[in-house]
């Protein structure tokens, strides 16, 4: 129901009381989470030496974020008594010290047991100095399980001297053994979760950031929160998806195959992998079977409109949009698809050019599946001309619906491209199409997000039209667009960065021990 005029619930937006701390606040966690965090991950992952003093970085700004948002809480008025931002914001944090402080512990352990070997001594061709040559190839930052096999071969070195003062602890004696194997399973743990949370830690800051845009606008309270959940998380899904087509386009995941560009040739040795358009289709039928009944949850019990069954058939569509995507992409499928025509090929036939009749053809080596794009088509279409209670609100459905019908025409493209020139190379062959693909999805997302009740409410209440919202949006998808390409370049850089270093300890290494041997 919209409310409007005098009607309208006080916001921390129209409050303004300590405006300077809510301002400071919400500044520093953009900076924080957009454009410090990224980078600190990106560096993570690519093992740079500097990533730790990027996290700390990050730890800073959200640490004076944080002081700054509490010191404006404890000056206002709670308008959003028991809202998720808090405890999320909270949850976050913790996180990120807990990452932080497993990235510290594992350096400062590497950094002590070489300063350790030092003081062994540094004769040309001892261990010590062939091991610290060696050590320079992956730098401090490590993977974690590789600095606790590393931890466990210099543990080896130690155990001839400790087994003579102490026979309790002799290199086959069980306590050792029992200290030993709990020391690498919790390392084996560790770099389990150091892992999975430069994974999942930018999804989980932008949840904080949304749900923080939620609380200063004071949206989804009470019933209201099933149609808030509705329209952001399948907002927040798209503009996700976005993100992730246009890291597609940039060359992430091309060891897998998913950068549109053929798979390793050693890409069978590696563990089962689903292609990109098995993942987008998973998600299409995981929200559709999770978000039948989520718009009608708001009137629970009372009748169902003819909205409510537009909504329910819209989540029907992408149940079953997402099963048949899935099933496409399974090898099994096509291999038993493919029985009546290869029971017609001969047993034994010595003429080649006969077999190469049933020889696979080029588009078998990767995926050509648009039913992900179809649903977000239909998708478009629908939500183009779906009816609402006031026009800004139409207009705003008009205009992600037209943005998401543009992004999988984009898409149909990209296949149509794919399907005359399959590519031939495993490196990233960068259909232009996906540029126009990624901004559609990242924009419909965004501005799907703001065609919810609430949020329509909010920007008529403030005097904001749709047109607002519009090119607002386009200009900070164009920024965001750029950020992105530039953190996967930085992250190229530092992997080469990393790689020259490992060489040029190797090459050290190498000449050190010539010298010895002389």
């Amino acid at each position: 129901m919209a409310v409007h005029g005098s009607d309208y619930p006080p916001t921390y937006f129209g409050t303004s009381n300590s405006r300077g701390l809510i301002y400071g606040h919400i500044s520093l966690m953009v900076i924080g989470w957009v454009f410090v965090l990224p980078v600190a991950v990106m560096l993570s992952i690519a093992h740079s030496q500097v990533a730790l003093a990027v996290q700390f970085a990050f730890l800073a700004v959200n640490a004076f974020g944080v002081l700054l948002g509490v010191m404006y809480n404890s000056q206002t008025q709670d308008l959003y008594p028991n809202n998720a931002h808090h405890k999320i914001g909270w949850i976050i944090t913790a996180v990120m010290f807990a990452q932080v402080l497993i990235h510290l512990v594992g350096r400062q352990d590497r950094e002590n047991r070489l300063s350790n070997d030092s003081g062994q001594g540094t004769e040309p061709g001892t261990e010590s100095l062939r091991s610290n040559s060696v050590s320079t190839l992956d730098g401090e930052d490590m993977p974690l399980n590789d600095q606790r096999k590393d931890f466990e071969g210099s543990e080896a070195e130690e155990d001839s001297l400790e087994s003579a003062e102490m026979p309790f602890l002799s290199q086959n004696s069980i306590p050792r053994k029992t200290i030993r194997a709990i020391s690498s399973c919790i390392w084996i743990y560790l770099d389990f979760v150091y892992r999975v949370t430069d994974r999942i830690i930018l999804p989980f800051g932008f949840i904080a950031l949304t749900t923080g845009i939620i609380t200063f606008g004071r949206f989804f309270e009470g019933n209201a929160v099933f149609s808030g959940l509705a329209h952001w998380i399948k907002g927040g899904v798209f503009f996700w998806l976005g993100l992730f087509s246009l890291g597609r386009w940039s060359g992430s995941f091309a060891d897998v195959g998913w950068a549109w560009n053929l798979r390793p040739i050693n890409f069978h040795e590696k563990p089962w992998c689903p292609s990109a358009e098995f993942v987008e289709s998973a998600l299409i039928f995981f929200y559709g079977s999770t978000n039948i009944f989520l718009e009608h949850l708001g009137s629970w019990g009372g009748e169902w409109s003819s909205q409510d069954l537009e909504h329910l058939a819209i989540t029907v569509l992408f149940l079953g949009g997402g099963m048949c995507g899935m099933l496409i992409e399974s090898t099994t499928i096509r291999s038993l698809l493919n029985t009546t025509a290869a029971d017609t090929a001969p047993e034994n036939v010595p003429d080649e050019e006969a077999m190469k009749k049933w020889k696979s053809p080029d588009t078998y080596q990767f995926s050509l599946n648009p039913i992900p794009a179809l649903v977000i088509l239909l998708l478009g279409i629908m939500m183009s001309s779906h009816h609402q209670e006031t026009e800004i609100s139409t207009m705003v459905h008009k205009q992600w619906g037209d943005l998401l019908l543009g992004a999988s025409f984009a898409r149909v493209l990209t296949y149509f491209l794919l399907f005359l020139r399959p590519p031939k190379s495993v490196l990233p062959s960068r259909p232009p199409t996906e540029l126009l693909t990624s901004f559609g999805l990242i924009a419909g997302g965004i501005i799907f997000m703001a065609s919810s009740s609430d949020t329509i409410d909010g920007m008529i209440h403030y005097h904001l039209d749709a047109m607002f919202m519009y090119t607002i949006t386009m200009g900070l998808v164009g920024l965001l667009m750029a950020w992105e390409i530039f953190v996967l370049a930085i992250k190229g850089w530092a992997t080469h960065r990393e790689q020259r270093a490992g060489l040029q300890g190797h090459l050290t290494g190498g000449f050190l021990l010539m010298n010895s041997a002389v």
